[in-house]
């Protein structure tokens, strides 16, 4: 599919993340608005409360954009979903009739703070990146045991909280926790000294169900994709995660991007996922191309400081997609709800270059990351910012996904301190 030209001519640069052929949908406030839903096109925001009130968006008969989050638009299905899509890109496209009213409803992405795009029902993090899995298995235990016996037959995954997830630009507090040095016969209580980013996307489920679904339904049931930084306290986990796994660890934060780029936006970029050793299970077996041949990457800024891109990758890496993760999410018969939100996993590939975490670029410290400053690092350090970018590339365009930032903020000085 070529570019789809809009009359917002910043849309139509090919190195635009935002598109007709993206119209990705957030949530946003300036000084003068109270926060509403919006979607990107060029360096503009279309106010979907805006035009709805007027009457340019009315899709059916009731108020969809009363709201500052997409949860009512995703709880009206995908027949809504695409009728929505329609109209925005009748809106929206070059020689549109509805170009001089639509005008009036455009805000400036400049003047804008992005906000949550959307109400986290439950979150669920994976461990489903084939390199990912064999680097972290080689360190802990040894080439030819490192992937976990059921790793090639199942997604790996943990319940984790809701509550932990934020908005990109949100700074991420250093936590705190009990840590095990091996060189001390107790633990102690101490401020994180491991601190790490994962390089993930999160699938956003917008149809909710009641029992196990199919591989196919899974796939109709997701709405839409956002980058997701599962930060992780790498030395609080190390001691704490036998035998139940990843608890306060991963609670500090989860950082996603503010733009929610919808299924059809990715169509185009469709692939399969890797050759597997085994043939899984009819239920998670696959039925055709399920992941996304999606560019991403992870810069570094020491405070005050530029940025250094630490790594590159791409959301093809994946050993099972997003649609196998809901699938294998609902076998025991678990009830997904609108707004649940799924970690693909760490997404990593053969290289060195492409490890989508620190634990992995240091080889877990033993090999610093020298950054284009001079300065190494093994882990994070107070002041660092990260910052997650990705992005589809297609004939005369891009579908961006905004970036996905943190800057981490000193660990408190005592947290019990009253």
């Amino acid at each position: 599919m070529p570019l789809m030209k809009s009359w917002v001519k910043t849309a139509n640069s090919a190195d635009c993340p935002f598109p007709l052929n993206n119209l990705p949908y957030g949530v946003f406030e300036t000084a003068d608005m109270d926060p509403r839903c919006g979607v990107a096109i060029g360096d503009m925001i279309l106010d979907c409360q805006a035009a709805e009130e007027a009457g340019l968006l009315d899709l059916s008969g009731e108020p969809l954009f009363d709201v500052p989050f997409w949860n009512e638009v995703m709880e009206e299905g995908p027949e809504l979903w695409a009728a929505l899509r329609a109209r925005l890109t009748e809106i929206l496209a070059e020689g549109s009739a509805d170009q001089a009213e639509a005008e009036a409803f455009l805000v400036p992405q400049a003047d804008a703070t992005m906000l949550m795009p959307f109400l986290v029902s439950e979150y669920t993090d994976f461990y489903a990146g084939r390199h990912h899995a064999y680097n972290v298995g080689c360190m802990f235990r040894d080439p030819e045991n490192a992937l976990p016996p059921n790793w090639l037959h199942i997604p790996i995954g943990y319940n984790g909280r809701a509550s932990s997830v934020v908005v990109s630009g949100t700074d991420i507090r250093r936590p705190w926790g009990q840590l095990k040095s091996p060189d001390h016969a107790l633990p102690a209580f101490l401020p994180c000294r491991r601190f790490d980013l994962e390089l993930e996307m999160g699938a956003i489920v917008g149809t909710a169900s009641d029992g196990p679904i199919t591989l196919d339904e899974a796939d109709k049931a997701i709405f839409g994709y956002v980058l997701l930084n599962d930060w992780s306290a790498r030395d609080i986990q190390a001691w704490e995660y036998q035998p139940l796994g990843p608890f306060q660890a991963k609670a500090t934060a989860t950082s996603i991007s503010p733009w929610i780029v919808t299924k059809p936006a990715l169509e185009p970029f469709r692939c399969n996922t890797p050759a597997r050793e085994f043939e899984l299970l009819p239920h998670l077996r696959d039925t055709g191309p399920m992941l996304y041949d999606i560019d991403l990457s992870v810069s570094l800024a020491p405070a005050g400081k530029a940025a250094t891109q630490i790594a590159q990758t791409n959301y093809k890496e994946m050993y099972y997609s997003s649609a196998q993760q809901l699938a294998h999410h609902t076998t025991s018969g678990c009830p997904m709800n609108v707004g649940d939100l799924l970690g693909s996993g760490t997404i990593s590939g053969a290289t060195k270059s492409e490890r989508g975490s620190l634990l992995e670029l240091s080889w877990g410290g033993k090999e610093p990351l020298t950054l284009d400053t001079g300065e190494t690092r093994s882990f994070l350090e107070d002041g660092d910012t990260l910052t997650l970018s990705g992005a589809a590339h297609g004939d005369g365009y891009t579908i961006g996904f905004g970036t996905c930032t943190g800057t981490i903020l000193p660990a408190l000085d005592d947290p019990y301190k009253r």
